[in-house]
């Protein structure tokens, strides 16, 4: 595992990369060393009681079994709704109803509730009196850099937001936060202390997992959190006993690796090696943290065969139907949304359709991807960092121009959050989207419900199609009523068949509903359940997927593809209508 570790340990990374385990067995390890260890989780899809089959919650719990360690679970949602009431709840009887309900929805974002954690947290990392109990603080998720960044800022956002002179991202979140500005200048004051606190970035060996830790990595970096360590999960074994999948598999896990950038390259790297069993429970655990040999025999189900799965070409066959539309494909980095969208547009083109596919990857990924042409598909792009620099610019001439240095500070960073992409990318997408009126426009990367509420409430869907349209007749149709219209449009949801994966994008389909958008459909993409593998450890996971696959046919969508997991990247027109196909769930190199 890890060692010589600082009083504080964060793990970080996206969803589904495994710091929950990794976070478990560094407490264990620390604890068996001599330790006190006090394990914190503020991952929205926390497991840790699960981990420890243990009922935990918001205060600290012994573990059973495990002498010298406690955990506490934060829980972000409810952080964040006791956070907005208290700033909201003296306003309810000052403000007009709709400037209440542009404060609630400015305050329903990411950004929002990752504050309001951090407001929970900060009051454990700067305890001194418990923090004497214990050796050791592992925290389960850390702060993003965006976060760090607005809590360095001084100033008072509640009177900057009630002025009304903030109509961006995320703008107002720190707003109840002056009381306890003290507490928070010495959180970060520790995170940034590198013989107090080391940052643990945890990856998959997937070439867009090691992307985004390096910019995670530069982010904090640019923070003062410079004492960091790469933690790579789930490595394919180097014994694959000659299976092509266990192969093509070890193979893009190695060259994954070898494409990273230099500055990733020269972190401290420690690498896990992919095992067959789920990390429930204190011996599964306890196997894992002493680097114990995953000695498995295959238990996969006679029943899953390639009949019980829908397919994805089912999918596009009841999307054709209409024979024009936008289908828009949302969800977490890194489950494959691109490879999706270009797989879809490629089948409805194949089939005589003439389709747009657009995208906010570079234009060099997605034509790489498609290896070529096909007739009645055309591709477009939108570069997400110009249209974020002409929206944050737009921003600050028509909103700043008139604050003062600290004012105009605090909207500078405010538009350095993950939102300000979303909206300036989507009103790149507005513009297009009226075209699925008249054929099929596939979109690769959308934008959140709480984006979309923010947009409406402000009008800037209204002001965006006038200015670029001309129209002001009562025919105007913006694009939120395209997206709320399933006549008009489908939304699918890409996930992959792993817990923390499926209930993010529960997450988001809640989040979606809330903007009164229901999703059409839902792809569980590189699933081993739907894949050919004669690979043990590889038919013991396929065996693992198959209670989310249920999750999401039982109470997420009744209309669901499985797309197989590929033994190579599905590079090429062919390959990508081969994702299509409705008789063969085979996962060919």
């Amino acid at each position: 595992m890890f060692t010589d570790l600082p009083k504080f340990v964060f793990f970080t990374g996206k969803g589904g990369v495994g710091k929950t385990s990794l976070a478990c067995a560094t407490s264990l390890n620390l604890v068996a060393a001599g330790h006190r260890v006090l394990l914190v989780s503020t991952d929205p899809a926390s497991n840790v009681g699960q981990v420890f089959e243990t009922e935990i919650g918001n205060k600290i719990t012994p573990i059973e079994n495990v002498s010298g360690l406690d955990a506490i679970e934060i829980n972000p949602e409810e952080a964040a709704a006791g956070y907005r009431e208290r700033i909201v709840g003296p306003m309810r009887d000052i403000l007009p109803t709709d400037a209440l309900h542009s404060i609630e929805e400015q305050l329903s974002g990411a950004c929002t509730t990752e504050i309001a954690a951090f407001d929970e947290f900060t009051a454990l990392l700067t305890d001194n009196d418990l923090l004497a109990r214990y050796d050791h603080v592992v925290f389960d998720t850390a702060p993003t850099g965006h976060t760090i960044r607005m809590l360095k800022l001084p100033g008072a956002w509640s009177g900057f937001l009630e002025a009304g002179k903030g109509d961006a991202s995320c703008l107002g979140p720190l707003a109840g936060l002056e009381k306890q500005r003290t507490r928070y200048a010495t959180a970060v004051d520790r995170l940034s202390d590198a013989a107090l606190t080391r940052l643990i970035l945890v990856a998959r060996p997937r070439q867009s997992a090691l992307n985004e830790v390096a910019r995670t990595s530069k982010e904090l970096a640019e923070t003062g959190i410079e004492n960091q360590q790469l933690a790579i999960n789930g490595m394919m074994p180097q014994e694959t006993g000659g299976d092509p999948m266990a192969e093509a598999l070890s193979q893009r896990d190695k060259d994954a690796l070898a494409a990273t950038t230099p500055e990733v390259a020269a972190l401290p790297r420690t690498i896990f090696t992919l095992r067959s069993e789920n990390l429930v429970g204190l011996e599964a655990l306890k196997r894992f943290a002493a680097g114990a040999a995953d000695d498995v025999e295959s238990t996969q189900s006679t029943a899953m065969t390639d009949m019980d799965l829908p397919t994805l070409g089912a999918l596009v066959d009841d999307a054709e139907k209409p024979g024009k539309g936008l289908i828009m494909f949302m969800g977490k980095g890194g489950v494959g949304k691109t490879t999706m969208a270009a797989a879809v547009a490629t089948e409805l083109a194949a089939r005589g359709h003439k389709v747009l596919l657009t995208t906010t990857d570079p234009a060099a990924h997605i034509m790489e991807t498609l290896a070529g042409g096909l007739n009645g598909l055309s591709v477009s792009r939108i570069d997400p960092a110009q249209e974020t620099a002409r929206y944050r610019d737009h921003v600050m001439v028509t909103k700043g121009k008139n604050l003062d240095d600290q004012a105009r500070a605090m909207l500078e960073e405010d538009l350095r959050s993950p939102c300000t992409e979303e909206i300036a990318v989507f009103q790149a997408f507005s513009r297009i989207i009226r075209k699925s009126s008249k054929h099929f426009v596939v979109m690769d990367t959308a934008p959140t419900g709480h984006t979309l509420l923010l947009l409406d409430a402000t009008g800037s869907y209204h002001r965006d199609i006038v200015r670029h349209t001309g129209e002001t007749s009562g025919k105007l149709v913006t694009p939120m009523m395209r997206l709320q219209d399933p006549a008009q449009t489908k939304i699918m949801i890409v996930t992959l068949p792993e817990t923390t994966p499926v209930l993010e994008a529960a997450y988001l389909q809640i989040d979606l509903q809330r903007a009164g958008i229901e999703p059409w459909g839902w792809i569980i993409n590189s699933s081993l359940a739907a894949a050919k593998t004669n690979h043990p450890m590889l038919q013991n996971r396929a065996q693992s997927e198959v209670e989310q696959i249920d999750t999401v046919r039982d109470e997420l969508s009744s209309r669901y593809a499985v797309v197989p997991m590929q033994a190579a990247e599905p590079v090429g027109v062919e390959k990508l209508k081969s994702l299509c196909e409705t008789s063969d769930n085979s996962a060919a190199a």
